[in-house]
């Protein structure tokens, strides 16, 4: 079935109908919902080349991949995958070296140059982000997963960092824990910086002095939660408990606890945050752990919703949101022991 047959099927002009299908903001909300029940009820779909010619559009948001953190780059991208299935948009993803800034920019600028994505998605900012002075220059749409501290107006989705880390550290304090170390991401990223100033703010609220030697940053990966933990392990006196960056990073404390001949939620306790695996589930973990929860694959399903809206009309600057993180207690957090430091 072509446009024009499918347009006078439904009685509305060829031009409404591909305005509405390719979501243009002129068409309300009630048309676009009547041409698209229209097309699944008669099975019409739109010439991909023609309406990517009509609008000038390439159909594909772009999406820049590091090395690190591989496990939760899939789970995002699933949650993108799962709301653009039936939007006739690609997902265009680019593999870059960890920490290249400069060909990252470029890479951004050839993008822009050659019209391959509508929009791209930003990892990982920084407070002056130069990623998103240069594609706000551009002209590029994009969208921040998480926050940048630049007066440049973007569109941005984040987690309360800084409130799921100051929760566990309190709780923690709560539970008579003065030693706590803190094993944080990425030096110099916005979500560290805020993981840290609530583990700080925590610390200070009761009273308890910050230990630099009890905080570590680096990618949330099993090997440097064990070498950490370890390390802080064998200090005098030691840490009664860790507020750990990830669920990754926390099967690093458990190795390094039962290295050192110590039960987790009984000489040691501890909090990580779970951005929601399928294969790594706290619940299951021995003893089960306590964590600080969001899901990474709901943040990319909301990401590529909120381009969508974007690439209809909406303005970067209305589209910003900060998802609460619920705190959920299981074994992992416990009085501390007798014999720890006060």
């Amino acid at each position: 079935m072509k446009l024009k047959e499918f347009a006078r099927e439904i009685g509305l002009s060829p031009t409404t109908v591909s305005r509405a299908l390719s979501g243009y903001p002129e068409v309300n909300e009630a048309t676009r919902a009547r041409v698209m029940e229209e097309a699944t009820r008669l099975g019409y779909r739109p010439n991909i080349n023609a309406v990517r010619l009509a609008t000038g559009r390439a159909g594909a948001i772009g999406v820049v991949m590091t090395k690190a953190g591989d496990y939760q780059f899939s789970e995002f991208m699933s949650g993108m995958a799962d709301r653009l299935s039936g939007e006739d948009i690609d997902i265009l993803i680019t593999p870059m070296a960890e920490h290249d800034t400069g060909d990252e920019l470029q890479l951004y600028r050839r993008l822009a140059e050659s019209r391959r994505v509508d929009a791209v998605v930003i990892h990982s900012p920084r407070p002056k982000d130069a990623r998103i002075a240069l594609l706000h220059q551009l002209k590029l749409p994009f969208i921040v997963h998480g926050r940048s501290a630049t007066d440049v107006p973007h569109a941005w989705l984040d987690i309360d960092n800084e409130g799921a880390v100051r929760r566990s550290t309190e709780h923690l304090l709560d539970l008579g824990h003065r030693r706590i170390a803190l094993l944080n991401g990425r030096e110099g990223l916005t979500f560290t910086l805020h993981r840290l100033a609530g583990y700080k703010a925590a610390l200070d609220e009761r009273g308890v002095e910050f230990d630099p030697k009890l905080v570590t940053h680096g990618n949330f990966t099993d090997e440097i939660g064990f070498r950490f933990a370890r390390s802080a392990l064998e200090q005098r006196p030691r840490p009664t408990a860790f507020v750990a960056g990830s669920m990754m990073t926390a099967l690093g404390v458990y190795r390094a606890a039962r290295s050192r001949n110590l039960v987790i939620g009984q000489d040691i306790s501890v909090i990580a945050h779970d951005d929601v695996f399928p294969y790594l589930t706290a619940e299951n973990m021995a003893p089960s752990l306590s964590t600080t929860r969001s899901s990474i694959r709901a943040a990319g399903t909301r990401i590529a919703d909120l381009l969508l809206q974007m690439l209809g009309g909406r303005e970067a600057a209305d589209v910003q949101e900060l998802w609460p993180v619920e705190l959920i207690l299981r074994e992992t957090s416990r009085p501390a022991p007798k014999d720890a430091p006060a």
